[in-house]
């Protein structure tokens, strides 16, 4: 006979189920999304094969030389994860597993199938077990503050789906993005300039400044139109959508202004600027034209601002 107790517990659990498979909504598994789920499969083993490669041809030895590798796949893991991010909002997938956090009882079965989701959530676990290993083969400020920052922005990884599904304001979207951006920072920092504080590096580096205020508030954009909705066409901006787009674009322009009072210090970066303007208009139109699949546009976005940032930390090799 049921215990009042156990028919409680059991009430509560299901209203919490279905909570939070109220929120599910599909990505449709297309051929191109499996292609996708191939490549992205193809640059996982990429970064874990750098870094085994990294280890055999390195000078350090021992532990040191593990240290680097692990480093070098760590930096190629985040941007592939914030790669992956692009790809489930472009594809539809981003309320694909609901609310529930950070697994299913088929997130398995879901990255075989080819969901971005699931896939972005296990190589995030990924990620957040070889910052644990760092931290224990190389303590210091540099694996811990990678370690610190990873944690946030798994943290607030349940707080987008809130937002996505309406019930958390588009702040959380914005610092989920800038976090993640510093967890791949942090990790950039480690294979072209270990000798450097990290956040004395963030302070220093003047072009990141505009650069990392961009990518805030290009997920307080995504945050404000919710998920499947369009920021619309306009002339003058009307809605919040649109004035936090049109301020967005603002802050976009300040980094191709910024790089190019910087020149000729970071010649690749400014370059990558000025394309990604036109980059950022055509995704505008794919959001307005397909606001729940504006689809692959959304990636090579977030790709630019990767090679961008990429191109910035390189330079100071």
């Amino acid at each position: 006979m049921d215990t009042p107790g156990a028919i409680e517990a059991t009430t509560a659990a299901d209203i919490r189920r279905r909570r939070a498979e109220s929120s599910v909504i599909d990505g449709e598994i297309t051929t191109t999304v499996r292609v996708i789920r191939v490549l992205i499969l193809a640059l996982v083993l990429g970064a874990l094969v750098a870094g085994v490669v990294q280890y055999l041809t390195t000078s350090a030895t021992g532990e040191d030389a593990v240290v680097e590798g692990l480093y070098l796949t760590e930096a190629s893991l985040a941007a592939i994860l914030i790669l992956l991010g692009s790809l489930v909002e472009g594809f539809g997938f981003g309320l694909s597993l609901g609310t529930n956090w950070p697994y299913t009882r088929n997130i398995l079965v879901l990255l075989v199938r080819g969901d971005p989701e699931a896939a972005h959530r296990i190589v995030a676990t990924l990620v957040g077990l070889i910052a644990v290993a760092l931290v224990i083969l190389a303590p210091g400020s540099l694996t811990i503050n990678g370690l610190v920052l990873i944690a946030l922005t798994a943290l607030l990884g349940i707080g987008t789906l809130h937002v996505l599904a309406g019930r958390l304001p588009s702040i959380v979207h914005g610092t989920h993005g800038l976090l993640a951006y510093g967890v791949f920072l942090c990790y950039a920092c480690a294979v072209y300039v270990p000798a450097v504080d990290f956040w004395m590096y963030i302070d220093k580096v003047t072009a990141l400044h505009p650069l990392l205020l961009t990518v805030f508030l290009g997920g307080v954009t995504t945050g404000q139109r919710g998920f499947g909705q369009p920021i619309g066409a306009f002339d003058v901006p009307k809605r919040l959508p649109q004035i936090v787009t049109v301020v967005h674009i603002g802050s976009a322009l300040s980094v191709v202004g910024t790089l190019g009072w910087l020149m000729p210090s970071y010649p690749l970066a400014f370059y990558l600027s000025v394309a990604q303007v036109l980059v950022g208009f055509l995704l505008f139109h794919a959001v307005n034209l397909r606001p729940k699949e504006p689809g692959i546009m959304v990636a090579f976005h977030q790709g630019m601002v990767l090679a961008i940032t990429w191109a910035i930390v390189s330079a100071m090799s």
